[in-house]
């Protein structure tokens, strides 16, 4: 193991955080591992399995070391990846003493804004607890875990301004079946990371309402153009001195491609109840899934308002959200936006 991580916890067990403890743990680095329900600590301990999520996934004994207590995971590691859904993330970080996250190396794989402060991981940490932001490492994709658990090759971008932590974070999941890639782009990568979860949720709703391909790959055009539009936006407003990314790589293009085509994008089906006239209540405890794109529809209205970056087609799906705009209405809304 890089001495630059050192011991690793992972702070939540769902797909994603199941996901990257097997990436981990097949590259040989142990984990300690906050899981907050019981059940799974058993299943884990005793059978060596997610018990809820993944459960083909088989833990060698040695390599895992689940808890309840969080404190106790988080005294135990140098390097924290946190891996629970955008909605929890910030009551969860909170229960940790802002002395302690200063000391941590933390990788994100929250592909959300934590909704209570619209803010990325990042923001919050250094904002709230003064997290030096060089110790600071996000992944996004295009990444589906259940590829990964099925060891089918996936690809990983790592985010940070440290080369030397980003490329051993880097280099801690890279193996057989993951190929890696880093950058330093921080916020760009979260931010694609965030919109492609809501254009897909369009997506789905598209499907839902016996949308085609030609239109469905028009709209994902479109989407990507306004992607594009609010991350050269961002960067040249907030970052204009810093080396401009190159956003037509994977982590952005390709990572909006999967997650608005793939039958494993939990936003996609997610959109397609919605579209099918699903509550967003019925269709959260249908998928007994958080879809993070639900959240962030509403946090980048924010978001683009604070920037002044018009983002129409993910403000329909917004308005379809939480507005109870009709998304038969809301799709005529934006067949006119489509070119």
């Amino acid at each position: 193991m890089s001495n630059k991580l050192g011991q690793i916890g992972i702070i939540g067990n769902g797909s994603w955080g199941t996901a990257l403890a097997k990436i981990l743990t097949d590259n040989g680095h142990p984990i300690h591992w906050w899981v907050r329900n019981e059940e799974a600590i058993k299943g884990l301990t005793n059978r060596q399995h997610n018990p809820h999520y993944l459960t083909s996934v088989r833990f060698l004994p040695e390599t895992i070391f689940p808890s309840a207590n969080l404190n106790e995971v988080m005294d135990k590691c140098d390097t924290v990846l946190v891996a629970v859904p955008s909605a929890y993330a910030q009551s969860v970080i909170q229960q940790v003493d802002k002395s302690v996250w200063q000391q941590k190396n933390v990788i994100s794989a929250i592909k959300g804004i934590l909704p209570d402060s619209n803010l990325l991981l990042n923001d919050f940490l250094t904002g709230t607890f003064q997290t030096p932001i060089d110790k600071y490492v996000a992944i996004t994709g295009p990444c589906h875990a259940e590829e990964v658990a099925d060891e089918r090759l996936s690809y990983l971008t790592f985010s940070g301004l440290d080369d030397s932590l980003t490329l051993a974070v880097s280099q801690a999941f890279s193996g057989t079946y993951i190929n890696t890639t880093h950058n330093h782009d921080i916020w760009g990568a979260q931010y694609a990371a965030v919109l492609k979860n809501i254009y897909a949720i369009g997506a789905g709703i598209a499907r839902a309402l016996d949308y085609g391909d030609n239109f469905l790959s028009v709209y994902i055009t479109n989407c990507y153009r306004e992607m594009y539009h609010f991350l050269d936006s961002h960067f040249e407003k907030v970052h204009p001195s810093n080396n401009r990314p190159d956003f037509h790589t994977s982590a952005y293009l390709g990572d909006l491609l999967v997650t608005c085509y793939s039958l494993h994008s939990r936003n996609r089906t997610f959109g397609t109840m919605i579209g099918k006239g699903y509550s967003v209540k019925a269709a959260t405890l249908e998928m007994n899934m958080v879809a993070e794109g639900y959240y962030a529809a509403r946090g980048m209205q924010s978001i683009s308002k604070e920037f002044s970056i018009q983002i129409p087609i993910a403000t329909q799906i917004y308005k379809m959200l939480w507005e109870g705009l009709n998304p038969s209405d809301g799709f005529l809304k934006l067949e006119k936006m489509m070119s």
